[in-house]
C-alpha cells in the first residue's frame, strides 16, 4: 500500500503546476507516470458547453482511431440467418436473436459494443432500459443498426470508438495503452477531439469545448490547451 502511496505522490508532483499544455506534453506525461503493474488505459475527457438534456445539445458519433484502442471488444449481433452466420465469419463474440434477449434480459451482459441488423430492433427495443444506461444501444447514427454487419464488426474489432456526452456535459473514451508510444497515442487523441468537434450539434452555444484532460487509469490527469489544440 505504501509503495503505492509513493508511485501516486511522485505522479502528482511531476503533474503540480502543469496545465494548458500540449498533446504530446500531455501524452509524454501520463506515459512517463503511469507505474500500475498493468497497461494502464490512456482516458480522455472533454467538457463541453452544452446541456444533453435538449435534444439539439446532444453529442453522439463515433470514431475509428488511427492507431486502435488496445482493448479487446467483445461484440454482439443481434440478428437471424444469413446475417447471423455472417457476424460470426467476422469474428463476432455472441451472436442470437429472442434467445440473446432472454440473456441480456437475466442480466448477463458480456460483451461491450451491440450491433443489430435493423429487422431485429423490434426485439432490441425490448431492452432499452438495460442497454440504453450502459451506452450500448444499437443506433443507426453511429453504424450498430445496420444491414452490413460484417463492417460494423470489423470496425468494432479495430479500434472504433462510439462516444456521447454524459448529464454533465462531457465525453469520455480510452484512447489508448500507455504502452503505445507517444506519437501514437497523440495521433489517437488529436483523432479523437476532431471527432467530438465534428459533433457539435446545432443547439451548442457560446464555448464549445471548454476543458480537455487527459489521464491513465490509476493516475492523475492533466488539462490541455484547448485554443492552441484546436488551431493546431
Amino acid at each position: 500500500m505504501a509503495k503505492h502511496g509513493k508511485r501516486t505522490t511522485a505522479a502528482r508532483e511531476a503533474f503540480a503546476g502543469k496545465s494548458a499544455v500540449t498533446v504530446e506534453e500531455a501524452v509524454a506525461l501520463v506515459k512517463g507516470n503511469a507505474n500500475a503493474k498493468f497497461d494502464e488505459t490512456v482516458d480522455i475527457a472533454v467538457n463541453l458547453g452544452v446541456d444533453p438534456r435538449h435534444a439539439d445539445q446532444m453529442v453522439r458519433g463515433v470514431v475509428s482511431l488511427p492507431n486502435g484502442t488496445g482493448k479487446t471488444m467483445r461484440v454482439a449481433v443481434f440478428a437471424r440467418d444469413a446475417k447471423a452466420e455472417e457476424a460470426k465469419a467476422a469474428g463476432a463474440d455472441i451472436v442470437g436473436a429472442e434467445d440473446l434477449m432472454e440473456i441480456v434480459q437475466g442480466g448477463k451482459i458480456e460483451f461491450d459494443r451491440c450491433i443489430a441488423t435493423p429487422d431485429m430492433m423490434a426485439v432490441v427495443g425490448r431492452l432499452g432500459k438495460v442497454l440504453g444506461p450502459r451506452n450500448l444501444m444499437p443506433n443507426p447514427r453511429v453504424g450498430t443498426v445496420t444491414m452490413d454487419v460484417k463492417a460494423a464488426v470489423e470496425a468494432a474489432k479495430g479500434g472504433e470508438v462510439q462516444f456521447k456526452v454524459e448529464k454533465a456535459g462531457v465525453v469520455h473514451a480510452g484512447v489508448g495503452k500507455t504502452s503505445f508510444d507517444e506519437a501514437k497515442l497523440a495521433e489517437n487523441v488529436k483523432a479523437f477531439v476532431a471527432a467530438v468537434q465534428k459533433a457539435k450539434p446545432e443547439g451548442a452555444k457560446g464555448a464549445y469545448m471548454k476543458k480537455i484532460a487527459l489521464s491513465s487509469t490509476m493516475g492523475p490527469s492533466v488539462t490541455l490547451d484547448v485554443d492552441a489544440f484546436l488551431k493546431g
